[in-house]
């Protein structure tokens, strides 16, 4: 009696050695199902296995890209803010331009003029203005316009070195404003940093070869400033979300709306400030390198435009404010001996220890969001 053969190739019967009898053909297809089973089942458990390995990859990269999106916008947000600081100190310092809020206007036409071009050619989509949101927008963009002005008048009569440092207070101001506005408390470490970041600036200031009141003036009332627009803004852009056409409001729409409503109120900073007068007599408006330089200030501006809200969204406020920290190192470095500022062995200890309490301050927030 031939014993019945399977074909490597296809799991079945050799067409050659059928069986003899009806009860072993039973036995030759009571055993192929339970092949078939088995496999059907392993590859069940396989399939399961591979689904659940598919959707913790896709979990893994969505994690994965959430932090990139943090860590790319918080990178984009210092290159720009370094760099539009160091560019409008050579503005007003190394030109001597004594017109800080026409600076400030031609920066945010040039940002209009870019989001206008990409916008009209489909490279981004804006939302259109309505009255609805430009009411909505208004009080976030006096504000934005303040804490600009204020900026460009400080900037003139103080390094960037103590200006960095001087930022600093807008960390504490936020601080209390997060606890008051949002009942969000801070651990210890946090409030040991914003003590360290006082004590700097104070000592800083005490030991300023180059201290000007009006300079640190205008900086204590911008600090106030910033830290108002970083605590506001995120609240306006929800409220702001809900007068649009589609629901939605994206951050070229923003830097669009908060560029374009700032153009009336700096004009009228212009006259209240006298501006005109200076345009009509200076030199500087003559020359094609110094139109060069502030037309690249002005795509600056849009860079750190772009970035802070972006950045703003991918984090908070209190994150927002104190992320240049992160750059204040380098910047500082580089406005002493860009601009060859005079000082001393104690105001770059001031300097130094400021930039060292923004760091621990920076490190302290991490462990706290990751204690919360």
């Amino acid at each position: 009696m031939v014993s019945p053969k399977f074909h490597e190739s296809n799991g079945v019967l050799d067409q050659g050695h059928q069986a003899s009898s009806p009860v072993r053909r039973d036995v030759v297809n009571r055993s192929l199902s339970a092949v078939k089973f088995l496999e059907n089942d392993d590859m069940d458990l396989e399939g399961g296995k591979l689904e659940k390995e598919r959707d913790k990859k896709i979990r893994s990269n969505k994690i994965v890209k959430i932090q990139n999106q943090a860590l790319l916008s918080g990178l984009a947000y210092c290159i720009s803010s370094c760099s539009m600081i160091l560019v409008n100190k050579f503005v007003l310092s190394s030109y001597d331009f004594n017109a800080g809020i026409s600076l400030m206007l031609y920066q945010n036409f040039i940002s209009i003029v870019i989001v206008s071009i990409l916008s009209s050619l489909g490279l981004i989509s804006t939302e259109p203005l309505t009255w609805r949101l430009i009411k909505v927008w208004s009080p976030v963009n006096a504000i934005f316009v303040g804490m600009l002005v204020t900026s460009m008048f400080s900037l003139k009569y103080i390094n960037v070195a103590m200006v960095t440092v001087l930022k600093n207070v807008t960390n504490v101001i936020t601080a209390v404003g997060e606890m008051y506005l949002f009942k969000k408390h801070h651990d210890s470490r946090v409030w040991t940093a914003l003590f360290f970041m006082i004590i700097s600036a104070v000592s800083g200031g005490i030991t300023d070869m180059s201290f000007h009141a009006v300079g640190y003036a205008w900086q204590i009332i911008n600090c106030f400033l910033t830290a108002s627009y970083s605590l506001t803004l995120r609240r306006v852009m929800d409220t702001a979300k809900q007068v649009t056409k589609s629901g939605n409001l994206n951050e070229f729409s923003m830097v669009l709306l908060n560029n374009t409503l700032s153009l009336p109120l700096g004009i009228l900073l212009i006259f209240v400030f006298k501006e005109v007068d200076y345009l009509c007599t200076t030199p500087l408006l003559r020359m094609p390198d110094f139109w060069m330089v502030i037309t690249l200030s002005g795509f600056l501006g849009l860079a750190i435009s772009f970035t802070s809200m972006w950045f703003l969204h991918q984090t908070g406020a209190t994150t927002y404010s104190l992320v240049g920290s992160l750059n204040k190192i380098p910047l500082s470095v580089a406005g002493i001996v860009l601009f060859k500022v005079p000082t001393s062995l104690e105001n770059s200890a001031s300097i130094f220890f400021g930039l060292l309490a923004g760091v621990f301050f920076a490190r302290a927030k991490m462990r706290e969001r990751s204690q919360s």
